[in-house]
């Protein structure tokens, strides 16, 4: 059996600081929403590897799928020798994505990346620089999403300058959102807004029900990309396979990775034709874009998602997560309010007068961990508890994985 502290010390030796782990569970092998570490000690997983296991771990499906293209080839660069598993995947992307219009597909690497070509693309089709975020935004971690990012450390801290063009728009208010364009930046200097339809990082935070709606009619008028970062909210979490369908909008461009391809790095920009189309040939790609064996996972997961009715379980999952954190609220003075959509929920923990309490949902977290649990927190203060278990997971493993995090509530409570 290894030794945990042994692994510990050796990672001390070569793994930077600033790669950091929330836990010390090192892996041996997870299945569906269950994860063993290298001494056995099992733990239900509220985390999903942080929105990416929405199929669970190791799906049979997904297995087979990559064994069997690895079989055959595992890279050949798709800007030197395409083949049809992307060609193919990015047609059941467009038709899957909202839009009734003619759609394209780009496949990159990481959510990161996908952002990134979606506003170097915006930028191409307006002519335009500017690019419009929001409060509580978070869109990644290299040098252009590092800046479309709100909370400063860690993502930011010590690492400018940033990039510039970047403006942050108010969320959820949409007389703010169009006066923005009145004292922010000019609309004809817009290339792109970008949002995310519920807030990950920030917080787990829907909008109200008319905000999206008036942003992308806004954007239309103007003459500005839309694109909703779908990259945590999307493949299934909010019960719609892309979260912007419950807000009844329809965006230019839509970023998707995570739970794209059960933990294989893959992402990918789908929109409309004449924008995806503008960019002259050769000035998107990548050595790794539209992996092979990537690609062959992301077909399991949609086979996934058809044949096992992973939407109707997100809203099932839902429905109880709504339930219980409820009635969290009504016994726990800890917990605040509820956060998010279907099965991408949150809820705050706070001090008795209401404001945030970040070192509880750490002890919380912490509490969890200690028994059986993986969980996570998030929120610019640090204080909501998001959970993104595998949308496979069993039900008794959710209600055991709920009764101990009540267990820790009660703890917090004493």
């Amino acid at each position: 059996m290894t030794c945990i502290d042994d692994i510990q010390t050796l990672r001390n030796q070569v793994i930077p600081n600033g790669h950091a782990s929330g836990t010390t569970c090192y892996v041996d092998s997870a299945k569906g929403a269950i994860i063993t570490d290298v001494q056995g000690k099992q733990y239900i997983d509220f985390a999903g590897g942080i929105a990416v296991m929405n199929v669970g771990h190791s799906h049979p499906k997904v297995v087979a799928a990559i064994k069997a293209q690895a079989e055959k080839f595992t890279h050949t660069c798709f800007m030197v020798n395409p083949y049809d598993v992307a060609v193919r995947l990015a047609d059941r992307l467009c038709k899957i994505a909202p839009g009734t219009f003619d759609k394209k597909a780009l496949f990159v690497n990481s959510g990161a990346e996908a952002v990134e070509n979606a506003v170097k693309i915006a930028r191409y089709y307006t002519k335009r620089q500017g690019v419009v975020v929001f409060d509580g935004s978070y869109h990644g971690r290299t040098y252009l999403t590092m800046a479309m990012t709100t909370k400063v450390k860690p993502y930011k801290c010590g690492f400018g300058p940033l990039a510039p063009e970047v403006y942050r728009a108010p969320f959820g208010d949409s007389k703010a959102f169009t006066d923005f364009f009145i004292t922010g930046i000019n609309p004809e200097n817009t290339a792109a807004v970008v949002i995310e339809p519920i807030q990950g990082e920030g917080g787990f935070i829907a909008p109200p029900a008319d905000f999206l709606p008036q942003v992308a009619k806004f954007c239309k008028d103007q003459g500005i990309v839309f694109i909703a970062d779908e990259i945590q909210s999307g493949m299934g979490r909010s019960g719609k396979m892309f979260a912007v369908e419950n807000f009844g909008v329809e965006p230019d461009l839509i970023t998707v990775a995570k739970s794209i391809a059960a933990g294989l790095p893959l992402s990918a920009v789908v929109g409309r034709k004449e924008i995806m189309d503008s960019v002259h040939p050769g000035g998107l790609g990548g050595t790794y874009g539209a992996n092979p064996v990537a690609c062959a996972a992301a077909h399991a997961v949609l086979d996934i998602f058809e044949e096992e009715n992973l939407l109707e379980k997100a809203q099932v999952i839902g429905e109880k997560l709504g339930a219980t954190f409820g009635a969290w609220i009504e016994k726990f003075d800890h917990v605040g309010e509820i956060r998010g959509i279907g099965a991408m929920r949150g809820y705050t923990i706070v001090h008795a007068d209401g404001t945030p309490d970040p070192d509880a949902a750490k002890k919380l977290s912490a509490y969890c961990f200690d028994n059986g649990l993986i969980s996570l927190v998030c929120g610019i203060q640090g204080n909501v508890i998001r959970v993104l278990m595998p949308l496979v997971i069993e039900d008794d493993q959710l209600q055991k994985g709920l009764d101990i995090m009540e267990a820790g509530l009660t703890g917090l409570a004493g």
